[in-house]
């Protein structure tokens, strides 16, 4: 037998159906599902990234401007060299400090406000701070302005990753959220390129040239709040807030389909059925409990152990110690004034154009294990290579460097290296970093982890910009290249035991992955434990009809009920399901519905 459903004529492009099920969805999932609502949604979050991209860009030229240097005593003559080092590692490490605190605020408001009222927050307080900033005549009103703009970018990072990953469709999770990571060097690059720009065309006597850099953040700021207003609030921060008609409707426009579509009532059954086995399992738990369960439970510890560690080693890769400290590594390598400012914009282009190609062709095609195998090795190399260019021509460090043109040509495949290492790092550790940690855990958690997760981040950032000053000194400049490398060797060890392949999976199906012994999860977890998630099951195929598995009772009625498709689990009806039960029969909106014993259900789609 067979399942009929009149849900609307479905006539899809051959060529562009099969162009998306190439790259994008590979799991036969509607195609009406990749549509401009999701598209709109991805847009804003993503480039969300640029909040913290474009400070890291903006402040490392900054500090090689003239009239900065001027305005903040960074070559003051009464100072030592180490008191000056510490001075530049301050002002550039301040957002980084304030970011630990915007994450532990993000713990709270983002799970009270929900992802997209945060999001309007966060977009004012950048704003006031963008303003107390170029307002500034002393060192302490820049701390205090950089110390507040780190307090609503760390929020960014916890928003950001966790909004994308809850609205995109799973077979396209980490493309989605790679636009957030390679927003980040967006940020970057117009940063770096207008640091050149004011380098070039203002005097350097004028405070306007770091200034006016410095004023576009009130400009990103002003442009995400009302971009803000054109998303859809997350339907799974909607469902665990207990609003499943708001969520209905917002999961339906997001996805383009009809409320009563399989494809809809799927992906809501799941997220409702895991909150109920979570809330049976746990109860009701204040925030101390939470913090608990995230060490105390096998799991959820794993997974905090893998989130973790991925920031601990990408942040000491050495990736952010050449973002932040370019300007100072291309005079290393022959390149003073403006044409310093120059390469270092040209990096920002490599780093956004190779964030991108990562996003679109490898993310989510070859998976994150094989990517961040290949932007690991890529990095390394480049790193060793830069090392060793210092090693053998300690003299680059000099501020009076002229080179040889022997060493002239070396310095150039340094810099060539440099250029190589942001390409490894967007391949791997940029887009790994905010991807697994918002994919990983449950949804009662999530936020949660997400934000501690991301405080580690921050705090690791903070410690290396701050130290690679002295590193730099101390350590002499190759040998603080050296422990980049060493650091990135022992990084492709814990991709290939302990990274679990979770690309294309469902949020909801992860808990299975997880719960397997701790040293099998990254080498065999994604063979031992296939995606058997209820949205899963939903197919359609090239001639547009939808083939429903019923392995795993995909449309179950936990709700004990024999109610329609919508009438249960929906606010204040007492019950926990939004379920078709089987061999029941549901009149919705047009849309009917007979049981079948087949293992595979045909659903027919036919014009209304």
């Amino acid at each position: 037998m067979t399942l009929t459903q009149t849900i609307g004529k479905h006539t899809p492009s051959k060529e562009k159906f099969s162009l998306k099920k190439k790259f994008f969805n590979n799991d036969n999932s509607p195609p009406e599902i990749f549509n401009k609502t999701l598209y709109i949604s991805v847009f804003v979050f993503g480039i969300l990234g640029c909040a913290r991209g474009y400070d890291e860009g903006n402040i490392s030229g900054s500090v090689a401007q003239t009239s900065f240097i001027k305005e903040f005593g960074l070559k003051d003559p009464s100072k030592t060299s180490s008191q000056l080092a510490n001075l530049k590692s301050n002002i550039t490490s301040m957002v980084q400090l304030g970011s630990i605190g915007g994450c532990l605020i993000a713990m709270y408001l983002v799970d009270k406000l929900g992802r997209i009222r945060t999001l309007q927050v966060v977009c004012i307080g950048w704003i006031v701070s963008g303003i107390i900033q170029i307002t500034s005549k002393s060192v302490g009103q820049l701390y205090a302005g950089r110390l507040i703009e780190g307090l609503f970018i760390g929020q960014t990072t916890v928003i950001g990753p966790t909004y994308l990953s809850e609205v995109s469709p799973k077979s396209i999770r980490g493309l989605c959220n790679c636009v957030f990571a390679g927003a980040v060097y967006f940020g970057v690059m117009i940063a770096y390129f207008a640091n050149y720009g004011t380098a070039l065309h203002v005097s350097s006597s004028s405070a306007k040239q770091w200034i006016m850099p410095t004023s576009v953040k009130i400009i990103l700021g002003g442009l995400l709040f009302i971009g803000s207003w054109l998303c859809n609030e997350s339907p799974r921060w909607l469902v665990k807030v207990g609003k499943i008609e708001k969520a209905f409707k917002n999961l339906s426009k997001i996805r383009n389909l009809d409320e009563n579509h399989p494809y809809i009532i799927s992906e809501i059954s799941d997220i409702q059925e895991q909150l109920i086995e979570e809330r049976e399992e746990t109860g009701k738990k204040s925030r101390v409990d939470l913090l608990k369960e995230l060490f105390l439970v096998k799991s959820i510890r794993y997974r905090l152990f893998v989130g973790i560690a991925a920031q601990i080693l990408g942040q000491w890769s050495g990736a952010n110690a050449v973002t932040i400290y370019m300007p100072e590594l291309t005079a290393m390598v022959g390149y003073k004034g403006t044409k310093k400012l120059l390469m270092t914009a040209v990096l920002g282009v490599v780093k956004f154009f190779s964030a991108y190609m990562c996003a679109f062709f490898l993310i989510d095609y070859i998976g994150r294990r094989r990517s961040l195998y290949t932007g690991i090795t890529i990095q390394f190399f480049s790193t060793l290579y830069f090392a060793t260019y210092l090693a053998i021509v300690p003299e680059a460090t000099s501020d009076d460097f002229d080179p040889t043109p022997s060493q002239r040509r070396a310095g150039t495949g340094a810099l060539a290296m440099l250029y190589l290492n942001g390409v490894g790092w967007t391949m791997g550790w940029n887009s790994i970093q905010y991807l697994i940690n918002s994919e990983m855990f449950p949804l009662r958690i999530r936020n949660f982890a997400v934000a501690l997760i991301m405080t580690f981040h921050f705090a690791n950032q903070y410690g290396n910009s701050k130290a690679t000053p002295t590193m730099l000194l101390q350590m002499t400049s190759y040998g603080c290249f050296y422990f980049f490398s060493g650091v990135l060797i022992l990084g492709l060890f814990w991709c290939w035991f302990f990274l679990p392949e979770i690309s294309g999976r469902s949020l909801e199906s992860m808990e299975e992955l997880f719960n397997l012994p701790w040293y099998l999860i990254g080498r065999r977890g994604a063979e031992l434990c296939p995606d058997v998630s209820g949205i899963n099951n939903v197919h359609v195929n090239d001639t547009g009809s939808i083939s429903i598995k019923q392995e795993a009772q995909y449309i179950e009625n936990i709700s004990q009920d024999g109610k329609s498709v919508r009438s249960v689990g929906r606010e204040g009806d007492g019950h926990n399901g939004v379920l078709m039960k089987n061999n029941a029969t549901s009149d919705h909106k047009g849309t009917t519905a007979s049981s079948s014993s087949d293992d595979v259900m045909n659903v027919d789609l036919e014009k209304q």
